[in-house]
């Protein structure tokens, strides 16, 4: 993430070539370790995910929560 952390949104959708190749091995570090971690762990990592979805649907409905970043305690 130290590749984001001074930019703006626009600068960072527009990365020059030698920096989306360094986001690029970082992110197959991150994707590495995360699927060997759950391969030993015993967990799916798409059913994880789908469950996590639903979970966050229901913590926050888009009507509520369109156009904030409170969290989920802090809705009505």
């Amino acid at each position: 993430m130290e590749i984001f952390q001074w930019l703006t949104e626009e600068q960072s959708r527009n990365l020059p070539p030698e920096k989306l190749a360094e986001l690029e091995d970082e992110l197959g570090d991150v994707a590495i370790y995360l699927i060997r971690l759950a391969d030993k762990l015993g967990i799916e990592l798409l059913a994880a995910a789908e469950a996590k979805f639903a979970v966050n649907l229901k913590r926050y409905p888009a009507d509520k929560v369109r156009g904030s970043a409170k969290k989920y305690t802090e809705y009505d």
